[in-house]
């Protein structure tokens, strides 16, 4: 089969190299799956480099999450067994961790479900206790993080403040239904925020970016608001001064959502019986921007590492076939 490896960490385009290699033996407890859609992730990145606190043995092929068919049919969801990841034509993963995929999204839709909308989840839900009425500030909320988080606000219904990067991706937070949409690169946030609320700051912040990003939420978050901290894709981790949280009396909550499966993969399980529900009745709905073939994973991680895309990437291995049968399709577009 095909699959994309790394052999020395590094930028995605010259790390990762498409290769011909057996198909993966499942363990004990794993399963066989055939890869209908891979979902790009920030952490697939991170592997690349060697900056995830994963770092599995080279060389391995990355990917974190699928969709795919078992090899009695059925259509799932999984976390592929690293070194064994999902940019591949076949993947292993554990059998008690497969989820259904909902029958009312596409493969390329039901790979992008699960890390994202399970993050949005638990660090709007369980962490941060969200309310009806209350107002969400979502950074980076045109990315594939951010647009989960979004549309789980908007389906709590909260007053969602979307903050982005540039005038194309404005109109994607647009799009999404956020409330408020401001361009971080020609806007004031602070200011925009405390005037869109009255001076009372964003009770909810989802941060999956930090550096600035941290700094401008903690300048504000309303009183007993509460700062949700799910990333650094800004590539710096601020260090919180703990005697602001003090004297602006609110909370900086960390999510590890990885830590789940090991803690309490129930809640997991219920998590993602919700995410089903909100889709059946179109509350949420990954934002596929782009469907490309497996020659052009590397590609798409680049990308997605460089800050340039918008919504989700996602890898297709069946369009390799379309594209050889449609001589003229374009690589890595949108069909």
């Amino acid at each position: 089969m095909q699959a994309w490896r790394v052999h020395t960490p590094g930028e995605p385009r010259e790390a990762m190299r498409l290769e011909e290699v057996p198909e993966p033996v499942p363990g004990e407890g794993e399963v066989r799956l055939r890869v209908l859609a891979a979902n790009v992730n920030f952490p697939d990145a991170l592997l690349v480099r060697g900056q995830y606190q994963i770092r599995p043995p080279l060389p391995f092929t990355p990917g974190v999450e699928i969709c795919g068919e078992t090899d009695d049919g059925r259509r799932v969801i999984a976390n592929p067994s690293l070194p064994h990841g999902g940019f591949a034509e076949y993947v292993t993963a554990p059998a008690r961790a497969l989820l259904p995929a909902p029958d009312t999204l596409d493969d390329a839709e039901a790979a992008a479900l699960h890390i994202g909308y399970q993050t949005g989840w638990f660090g709007l839900h369980r962490r941060a206790g969200i309310r009806a009425g209350e107002t969400l500030l979502v950074h980076a909320a045109a990315g594939g993080v951010g647009s989960a988080a979004v549309q789980l606000g908007k389906a709590a219904g909260a007053t969602v403040i979307g903050v982005v990067g540039g005038k194309a991706k404005a109109r994607v937070a647009e799009e999404l239904g956020c409330d408020l949409v401001i361009d971080r690169t020609s806007e004031e946030l602070v200011a925009r925020v405390k005037e869109f609320t009255g001076g009372r700051g964003a009770d909810v912040v989802y941060d999956p970016v930090g550096g600035e990003a941290y700094t401008a939420s903690a300048k504000c978050v309303a009183f007993e608001g509460r700062i949700v901290v799910v990333g650094f894709a800004s590539g710096t981790i601020p260090a919180p001064a703990l005697n602001h949280a003090l004297v602006k009396n609110y909370a900086v909550l960390g999510l590890h959502w990885g830590l789940y499966a090991a803690k309490d993969p129930a809640a997991i399980a219920a998590c993602h019986a919700e995410l089903t529900r909100l889709a059946a009745d179109g509350s949420i709905k990954p934002l596929v921007s782009e469907r490309v073939p497996l020659a052009g994973a590397a590609d798409a991680v680049q990308r997605l590492a460089d800050g340039t895309t918008t919504g989700r990437l996602v890898v297709v291995p069946a369009l390799e076939a379309l594209d050889t049968a449609r001589p003229g399709t374009p690589e890595g577009g949108s069909r």
